[in-house]
């Protein structure tokens, strides 16, 4: 006998001693739960995406062309984009979410606008 199995020529069962690996520990203190102040909920987002689209579409159509169209909407954004970092630090997450998500989907069509009026001119738009 080796003192861990039944090996050929042994008979009956033995048993085997037991360390836990540590994975699963079975003794321990649950561990502490920690409850997040401002919850991010659908609601929440679904709000913050609702005025960061109003705000962009507002400052958007302040733009007579492309270039102040472009420029209106990065004012926009990088506006939104404050009011969504305070909103993360002192305010309603969720809210922020929606804002910064909105956010960068504007600047991504004012993008694509610019990148399209330059492919069709061959001359920068933004100067």
């Amino acid at each position: 006998m080796n003192g861990w199995y039944a090996g050929p020529g042994e008979t009956g069962p033995r048993s085997l001693p037991y360390t836990p690996s540590g994975l699963f520990p079975a003794g321990a203190p649950p561990r502490p739960t920690w409850r997040e102040p401002y919850r991010v909920t659908g609601g929440g987002v679904a709000a913050g995406a609702a005025v960061a689209f109003v705000w962009l579409l507002l400052f958007g159509l302040l733009g007579h062309d492309v270039r102040s169209y472009a420029w209106w909407t990065v004012l926009a954004g990088g506006l939104a984009w404050l009011a969504s970092g305070v909103l993360v630090r002192y305010g309603d997450r969720g809210v922020a979410t929606g804002v910064a998500i909105v956010t960068a989907g504007g600047w991504s069509i004012a993008a694509a606008v610019v990148a399209l009026r330059w492919a069709q001119s061959g001359d920068w738009p933004l100067w």
